[in-house]
């Protein structure tokens, strides 16, 4: 349930509507824009159905919340989209965002020099794994904490801001010491013990959908982060898995625009992951932005073709400052910059 006040309420207003609610063992939110405030109501509804909120001094009107993500629901914040920081960039603004980087954290100087070049070609944010999740046991899993290290060096020498992948409850803590920003990749949407972890770190955090996960199931993935009291969440569509055998995965374009008016979290897309081939990167990040999305996630490597983890879909340096210099052209379309 959200309760919004009318314009002008006092903070003073604003704690006594708050107290009646949470004297019934609900938990309260309170979203603050430039045209009104929303307090939401998180908990037992049933507890609210006879108690006259309407005659609160403050409250103007009362609406429940009917879908089963509450606190992701667009109703649920004042000015209906959230901006998330993530070192000193916004997901979520008027600008797009592109993290880039490589598939896999493969060794400092690796690493350092597509640091280097795609903050030259204009990205906003690093990308890199230290915990790599892999079908085969047998496949390279990461430098885990000496990736870490070496990502939070090449931040140092960047600026940039860096976002990795978190796998474990166990290693939350210690990834998010390193970093800006924490992914929960697509196998781990439902980790719901990693979700809850990830909730109470107050980091913010990349939510990519899972391969066969539907809409509605990455929203309530997203509450779980939420309900823990982090509403620092960026939604990714990266491609599900369908019969088609031609790509990667199945990129679901309507997802974007979907989300956009069903949240109020940002949402970017992943085209590299979509795709799988990097010839389909460019065309399939084009097509994200002009549905609007908030920004992508794009994989780069100095020589893809020695890649100990997804070569075949990463961009070679030339390629990704082509990208950011042609992306310009549908952000600008969109009405957004980038």
């Amino acid at each position: 349930m959200i309760i919004v006040t009318r314009k002008g309420i006092s903070p003073e207003e604003i704690d006594r509507i708050r107290e009646r609610v949470e004297a019934l063992g609900l938990r309260t939110h309170v979203s603050v824009g430039e045209t009104r405030t929303v307090i939401g109501c998180i908990g037992d509804e049933a507890r609210l159905a006879h108690v006259p909120l309407l005659s609160v001094p403050g409250v103007q009107s009362v609406h429940p919340v009917m879908r089963p993500y509450k606190l992701a629901a667009r109703d649920f914040n004042a000015d209906k989209t959230t901006k998330v920081r993530v070192g000193d960039r916004v997901f979520g603004g008027r600008a797009c965002l592109v993290a880039a980087g490589p598939c896999s954290v493969e060794g400092e100087a690796m690493m350092k020099e597509t640091g280097s070049a795609v903050a030259a070609a204009g990205a906003a944010l690093l990308r890199g794994g230290a915990f790599k999740p892999r079908t085969s046991p047998y496949s390279f899993s990461g430098l885990k904490e000496e990736g870490l290290r070496i990502l939070a060096e090449v931040r140092e020498e960047t600026g940039l801001p860096v976002v990795t992948e978190v796998l474990d409850p166990r290693h939350a803590e210690l990834v998010a010491g390193y970093v800006d920003m924490l992914q929960i990749g697509a196998r781990n949407m439902q980790n719901f013990a990693l979700l809850t972890e990830v909730g109470q770190l107050r980091r913010p955090v990349l939510l990519k959908r899972g391969m066969s996960a539907t809409l509605k199931d990455l929203l309530l993935a997203a509450e779980y982060v939420m309900a823990r009291g982090n509403l620092q969440v960026v939604l990714c569509e990266r491609g599900i898995r369908t019969f088609g055998k031609e790509t990667r995965n199945t990129f679901d374009l309507a997802a974007i625009p979907w989300l956009k008016r069903e949240t109020h979290l940002p949402v970017i897309a992943d085209p590299s992951h979509a795709g799988g081939r990097r010839d389909l990167v460019a065309p399939l990040g084009f097509a994200a932005v002009a549905a609007g999305a908030d920004g992508l996630i794009v994989e780069v490597h100095p020589e893809p073709e020695s890649a100990l983890s997804d070569g075949d879909q990463s961009l070679l340096f030339g390629e990704f400052e082509r990208l950011m210099r042609d992306l310009a052209a549908f952000a600008g379309a969109a009405g957004r910059s980038l």
